[in-house]
C-alpha cells in the first residue's frame, strides 16, 4: 500500500501520454497488476474470466495499455517483486487478514444478492495468483517488452534504475518510489480518463501525473534522508507509525528536530530505526549482463495464447498489433551503466 504522503505534495504535474515519448519508464509491474485485476470488473464484482474461470482481468489491462505506450512512443521495462524484507511480514499478514475478512463479506453479500457490496468486497478480497504472474511474463515476452525480477521490493530496482539514468523515472500509484530515491514518479498511467469515486454515484477524470522528487525535497525544505524518517514516524509497509502522528506532524516534528533520534518523547517501538532506513537507501538490486531490448512482438505466439487459450477476441488483438506493428523500437540509452 506504501505510505501517504499526498498531503504534503505540492509539486505534481498533470502530463499526457504525448509528454512520454521516446521515454524508459521502469514500471512497478505489481502495482499495475493489482489495479487491473480490482478495476477490470463486472457490476457485481466479477473479474474477466476465460472458459476455464481463470482469470484474465490482468491480461486484458497489461496487454492494451502496453499497447496504448508503445503506440505513443513509450518503452515500458517491467520490474517483478523478489522476496519481501522480512520486516515487511507483517503488513503481508495484515494484508491477508483484511482480505479474508473482505471475503467473508462477499458471500454475505453474495447471498443478499446485494450488487454494490459485492463488488466492493470482491475487490478488496483480490490477491495477486502465482500463475497471474507467470500470465505476465508469457505475455510480455511475446509482446517483446523486456521484464526484469528484482532481488527484493520492485519499487527498489526500478528507483535504481531511473537514479542511473538507465530509466527515464518510475512508474508506481506508491510514494514509496520517492523514498526509494526515484527522482521521477509518474502515478495514473494505469488508470488515466473517467473513473468512479469509491462508493460515490460519481466520476472524475483522472490523468497521469508526474512528480519530481527533487522539486518535492526543495518545496518541503528537507533532504531525503528526512523524507525517510518523516514516514517511518507516519509508519510504512516496514513498521507500524505512532498513532496521532499524520504527514503534516511529521513534517514539523523532523524540521524542528533534524530526524528521529533527536524527537524527545518519541518512543517508535522499532527493532533499529536503522534497519528500517536501509529498506530505503540499501535494498539489493539487481544488474545485468546483457541489456533489455524492445523486441518484435511475437504475432502468432500472442493469437495462440490470448485467443486460443485465453478465449480474447481475436479482432480486438489484431487491431491492437496492427497499431504497433509499423512502430520502430525506440531507440534508448546504452545500459552500460548497469554492468
Amino acid at each position: 500500500m506504501g505510505v501517504n504522503l499526498s498531503p504534503l505534495i505540492n509539486v505534481k504535474k498533470k502530463i499526457n501520454f504525448k509528454e512520454l515519448t521516446g521515454k524508459r519508464l521502469a514500471i512497478d509491474a505489481y502495482n499495475m497488476l493489482y489495479q487491473f485485476i480490482t478495476i477490470v470488473r463486472s457490476a457485481d464484482g466479477t473479474p474477466l474470466m476465460d472458459s476455464q474461470g481463470r482469470i484474465t482481468s490482468h491480461i486484458s489491462g497489461i496487454f492494451y495499455r502496453t499497447v496504448k505506450m508503445l503506440e505513443s512512443g513509450i518503452e515500458p521495462l517491467y520490474v517483478l517483486d523478489g522476496k519481501p524484507p522480512e520486516l515487511k511480514a507483517r503488513e503481508i499478514t495484515d494484508r491477508r487478514n483484511e482480505k479474508a475478512k473482505a471475503k467473508a463479506s462477499y458471500e454475505k453479500a453474495k447471498l443478499a444478492n446485494d450488487l454494490q457490496n459485492m463488488k466492493k468486497y470482491s475487490i478488496q478480497a483480490t490477491t495477486l495468483q502465482n500463475y497471474m504472474i507467470e500470465d505476465v511474463k508469457k505475455l510480455l515476452t511475446l509482446m517483446g517488452v523486456p521484464w526484469i525480477q528484482a532481488p527484493s521490493e520492485g519499487e527498489a530496482q526500478a528507483a535504481q534504475m531511473a537514479q542511473r539514468g538507465v530509466c527515464w523515472g518510475s512508474v508506481s500509484q506508491d510514494y514509496d518510489s520517492l523514498l526509494f530515491g526515484s527522482p521521477r514518479l509518474i502515478r495514473n498511467l494505469a488508470i488515466s480518463g473517467r473513473r468512479k469515486v469509491p462508493n460515490r454515484d460519481f466520476y472524475v477524470e483522472v490523468s497521469p501525473e508526474l512528480i519530481q522528487l527533487k522539486d518535492l525535497l526543495e518545496d518541503l525544505n528537507i533532504s531525503r534522508e528526512q523524507l525517510v524518517d518523516l514516514c517511518i514516524l507516519m509508519g510504512t509497509d516496514f513498521n507500524p507509525g505512532i498513532e496521532g502522528i499524520g504527514p503534516k506532524r511529521a513534517l514539523k516534528l523532523i524540521k524542528d528536530n533534524g530526524r528521529i533520534e533527536a524527537i524527545k518523547g518519541i518512543d517508535l517501538q522499532l527493532v533499529d530505526i536503522d534497519d528500517i532506513r536501509s529498506i530505503f537507501f540499501d535494498m539489493p538490486t539487481a544488474r545485468f549482463e546483457r541489456e533489455p531490448q524492445l523486441l518484435e512482438p511475437d504475432k502468432k505466439g500472442l493469437l495462440e495464447f490470448l485467443c486460443y487459450e485465453r478465449n480474447f477476441s481475436r479482432e480486438r488483438i489484431e487491431i491492437a498489433l496492427n497499431r504497433i506493428n509499423n512502430k520502430k523500437a525506440i531507440s534508448s540509452d546504452s545500459l552500460d551503466s548497469w554492468l
